[in-house]
């Protein structure tokens, strides 16, 4: 359990990733920050340097050098947790790293909780609850719309937009309360007109918020894209062209690829994770195999977006080109992906190995006129790839304009809006139904609850916060 500190002691921690590298940044925050730097470099007091400077010095244990290093101050209130800050970077090597925390400890500090110092900036008023997230979304950001939907919240973005709707709601609470003071004189200080109008307005901005989550999830968790089809129809040619490289084994042997392998593509600064497959057949005899396909069932269920592969120069089970929306009617007459008939509306058709199918019509004396409606693809020469991530893109985004704006990635938030939209709901009835001031109250008050347990402008249990800073790293 995440335990409650006095918030007066001084914490240390390893600021950059553990490991060998170039440099290693430890990192100190409270009141004895500057006291413990000045005794671990003897010639150097900090107490009495500006803020925002930069110092060469050497650490020194048991009277010989350690490392040579160079200091940051950054003093209360201009720091990140708005306490008197080190930050101490030294040489990579993880003896001399773990040398000075020890150091630090020896010399009063205490070693920092995952998230402390972030949580020590929400407390100290740096930023509020969903700017304090936002920092653990930056650092995990892998993508350019997962930095960009972090850095906005970081900014503040999300914050003024919930600060504005609960001002104004703050207000006619405010104004409702007071009624209630003056209950016995039969007055109304707030105008229900104007407030049934505030809670429309309210309501429509907290759908929007609500409904960008599944956009937001997207930006934050990537998109599960599974690749399905029978043996030999281009599953891992396709896998290798989407990434430009040669990460999945290709032979014509049926059967090749026995488990999932899974590689990430980005497109448009969204993170998709394919997954390669084994090919789905009915009929083997391969234990291995059909655990394969097994799992292959299992992705097709979890997956966001399933490329469903057909082999134009397979006549057995040539693809029907009169699928509405891309998506088969009747998978397969032979029953082998009836199963994949609830995830319809996940599935992409794409037709594999065109160019072959070309050279064959050409030599027939048929006419080709490529049909990108219906992705046709050579994975082999990478025709029709680009068009096929284009179309895997706007199938969960729709364009890039979409990432614009406030975008919900936290599942907390979500949850914290979707109690708002209720609240809100129950609001507009009341005032539908003409209720007394003292039964709107409750819910208004509830409704400023769930509006500000978001940023924090609540008081939040401790323990929603252990949990909170708790999946931080810890020297942030």
């Amino acid at each position: 359990m995440f335990q409650q500190s006095a918030w007066d002691d001084t914490i240390v921690a390893l600021a950059t990733p553990p490991g060998v590298g170039a440099i290693g940044v430890i990192r100190i925050s409270g009141k004895e920050a500057m006291h413990i730097a000045s005794r671990l470099i003897p010639k150097k007091n900090f107490c009495d340097q500006k803020s925002h400077t930069l110092h060469f010095g050497v650490i020194m244990k048991d009277d010989k050098e350690l490392d040579e290093v160079v200091v940051s101050i950054f003093k209360s209130p201009k720091s990140y947790t708005g306490e008197d800050v080190v930050e101490i970077s030294c040489h990579g090597s993880h003896y001399i790293l773990q040398e000075v925390i020890s150091l630090c400890v020896k010399e009063g500090a205490r070693l920092a909780r995952p998230g402390e110092f972030t949580q020590r900036a929400f407390l100290n008023g740096k930023m509020d609850l969903a700017q304090a997230e936002a920092v653990a979304d930056l650092i995990s950001a892998e993508t350019q719309a997962a930095q960009h939907a972090a850095i906005n919240q970081l900014r503040g973005g999300f914050s003024l937009t919930l600060s504005a709707l609960r001002e104004q709601l703050i207000h006619f609470a405010a104004l409702i309360e007071l009624e209630l003071d003056f209950s016995d004189e039969d007055v109304e200080f707030a105008d229900r007109k104007e407030l049934k109008r505030l809670i429309h307005d309210i309501s429509i901005q907290v759908k929007l918020l609500s409904e960008s989550f599944k956009l937001g999830n997207v930006v934050k968790q990537g998109v599960k894209v599974t690749i399905i089809g029978r043996p030999n129809v281009g599953k891992s040619t396709l896998l290798n062209a989407l990434i430009n490289e040669e990460r999945a084994i290709v032979s014509e042997i049926p059967g090749t690829t026995r488990d999932t392998i899974e590689e990430a593509l980005n497109i448009n600064g969204i993170l998709f994770r394919l997954m390669d497959t084994a090919g789905i057949r009915s009929h083997t005899s391969d234990l291995i195999e059909q655990l394969g396909i097994v799992r292959s069932r299992e992705n097709a269920a979890k997956a966001d977006i399933i490329l469903f592969l057909s082999d134009l120069n397979d006549m057995r089970h040539a693809p029907d080109f009169e699928w509405e929306n891309e998506v088969a009617t009747n998978w397969d007459k032979e029953g082998e992906f009836a199963w994949m008939e609830p995830f319809s509306e996940k599935v992409l058709l794409v037709c594999t190995k065109f160019k072959l199918w070309e050279k064959n019509m050409e030599a027939k004396g048929g006419i080709i006129s490529p049909d990108y409606s219906m992705n046709f693809v050579d994975a082999k020469t990478g025709f029709g790839i680009e068009q096929l991530k284009e179309k895997m893109f706007k199938r969960v985004v729709g364009s890039t304009k979409g990432l614009e704006g406030n975008l919900v990635t936290n599942v907390r938030h979500f949850e914290a809006l979707k109690h708002l939209q209720e609240g809100l709901l129950k609001v507009e009835e009341g005032l539908q139904k003409k209720i007394s001031g003292d039964l709107l109250s409750p819910e208004i008050r509830m409704s400023l609850y769930h509006l500000g347990s978001i940023t924090g402008k609540v008081e939040i249990d401790r323990d929603i916060l252990g949990a909170i800073f708790s999946k931080f790293c810890i020297g942030k």
